[in-house]
């Protein structure tokens, strides 16, 4: 589909006078936009934690949580400047809640979620329910849920937020709306959604619209239980280690419909064969010590740091000792429009 469309004055001429009504001729630029291969503006690149957390801190002694409305340091894609996204579909970012304050309840189309990545007992309500956070949960906010977060420990609270935002750009379909109040009022218990959902157990008759699970905080103790269950049996796979994903126990997919969520284990020494996909993926250790080597870049990561693996870009991991690795991508999305492809480093 690769061949040069030769100029002449004729043809420039034509270009010009069909401008004039809307219209252009597709093959003069059908070679930018079917493309052999993923062709991506989204560059691999790192963040290290403390580095953000120092900039984090700064910033919260110029503005407040309420201010601010989030206060949240967005991780910019080197490739995508000004764009606010980490890849070209999704948006992610840092926050900080320091002790006594509230980020308000406010709700949007938008499905968020957050990683914690330091402090412990700061807390978010979404949907009338409250949990409280540690390093290492997976929280989820679904589309249109009320949310807000407090933090009533002596100890900053940090997190990772990842959004599809730029998915719901794209489609037009942003809405948003606060509350009016700092915290929106509570009409479960603590452990709620946890108890009803979190034990392959349903009720029998339940009917849900929503495509996100209706379990909103996955706590770390138990994906690092299940991540020892499986190295127990020897689950490793050589491009990933033993990596798991999130689900929604009422369909089984993935647990957010438009963003793919995973933990995975790396034992010490471990070195992963090399792997391609088209999602373009968010990393974020929580344990362990290692490194990454995307395309031509080898990038050191440590507890907290966060990277970013362009679509169709080869990705090998190695870890110095035991690590566990968060991330997420917009494979959901892939999958079910067809578009996924993966490559097992056989090409």
């Amino acid at each position: 589909m690769d061949h040069a469309i030769q100029k002449t004055p004729e043809r420039e001429a034509f270009y010009r006078k069909i401008d004039g009504e809307n219209l252009s001729a597709l093959w003069t630029v059908m070679g930018d936009l079917i493309t052999p291969q993923p062709k991506s503006p989204c560059r691999p690149h790192l963040w290290s934690f403390d580095l953000i957390r120092a900039y984090m801190m700064e910033a919260g002694k110029l503005i407040t949580a309420k201010e601010a409305e989030r206060r949240v340091l967005i991780l910019e894609n080197p490739g995508l400047k000004g764009q606010s996204k980490i890849t070209t579909s999704l948006y992610a970012g840092v926050q900080l809640v320091m002790p006594g304050e509230v980020a308000p309840a406010h709700r949007h189309s938008q499905s968020a979620l957050r990683f914690i990545l330091e402090g412990k007992g700061a807390h978010t309500a979404v949907d009338g329910e409250r949990t409280d956070m540690e390093p290492g949960d997976f929280v989820i906010t679904p589309s249109m849920a009320w949310h807000d977060h407090g933090n009533e420990t002596d100890e900053p609270m940090f997190w990772l937020d990842g959004l599809d935002i730029p998915m719901v750009q794209f489609f037009d379909a942003s809405f948003a709306e606060g509350l009016g109040a700092d915290e929106q009022p509570l009409s479960r218990p603590p452990g709620d959604s946890y108890a009803r959902y979190g034990h392959n157990l349903l009720p029998v008759d339940l009917k849900r619209n929503s495509k996100t699970s209706p379990v909103f905080n996955y706590p770390y103790v138990r994906t690092r239980e299940a991540l020892e269950q499986a190295r127990k049996h020897n689950e490793w796979d050589p491009c990933h280690g033993l990596k798991l994903r999130y689900t929604n126990p009422v369909t089984g997919d993935f647990a957010m419909p438009t963003i793919g969520t995973f933990a995975q284990l790396l034992p010490k020494g471990f070195k992963t064969a090399r792997y391609r996909s088209t999602d373009a993926t968010v990393f974020a250790p929580i344990e362990g010590r290692g490194r990454s080597r995307i395309g031509e870049e080898t990038f050191t990561w440590g507890p907290r740091d966060i990277f970013v693996v362009p679509s169709w870009q080869w990705v090998t991991h190695e870890a110095d000792e035991d690590a566990v690795l968060f991330s997420f991508s917009d494979r959901p999305v892939h999958q079910k429009l067809d578009l996924f492809r993966e490559d097992r480093g056989n090409a």
